[in-house]
């Protein structure tokens, strides 16, 4: 299956969230009813083969109908490096199992995620483990949120 605009993807089930930087994936999941995202782990990348058999393994138990993946535009719009970067990765998913997978905008996302949690006043160990869980979870949020709009 090719990658796919966000309103063809499947229209009921839990979907699961990335967020792929170069040493690790943020992954959050939707309940089923897709009203909310939720964190749920920060893979450290090791190998494609071992994080894609993780990212599968939790589609799997979380029962996910398709895959929103953050993609990293520039703030003029443009493609740059990290952007080619996840694409290539959704092209490597794509490779291991056929699933309905679409990108999702992620500007500032990790700037959002970092500004609550500095708000909540967070210790920086802790925001370092978490932030990049949340920023899955808040990319996740704003497709489910445009999945809502229409």
């Amino acid at each position: 299956m090719p990658l796919i605009d966000l309103l063809d993807i499947p229209p009921v089930g839990a979907l699961l969230g990335l967020d792929p930087g170069t040493k690790t994936v943020g992954i959050a999941v939707s309940d089923a009813l897709r009203i909310a995202a939720t964190p749920v782990e920060t893979v450290r990348r090791l190998k494609f083969k071992i994080d894609a058999e993780r990212i599968f393994a939790l589609y799997d138990d979380r029962q996910c109908t398709g895959i929103i993946l953050g993609l990293p535009i520039n703030m003029d719009g443009s493609f740059g490096p990290r952007a080619q970067s996840v694409r290539a990765f959704a092209g490597n998913l794509l490779n291991v199992r056929d699933v309905p997978l679409c990108f999702w905008d992620e500007r500032l996302s990790t700037v959002a995620v970092e500004r609550t949690l500095l708000e909540a006043d967070t210790r920086r160990s802790r925001r370092r483990e978490v932030i990049d869980k949340m920023a899955a979870a808040y990319i996740l949020q704003g497709a489910l949120d445009r999945l809502k709009s229409q």
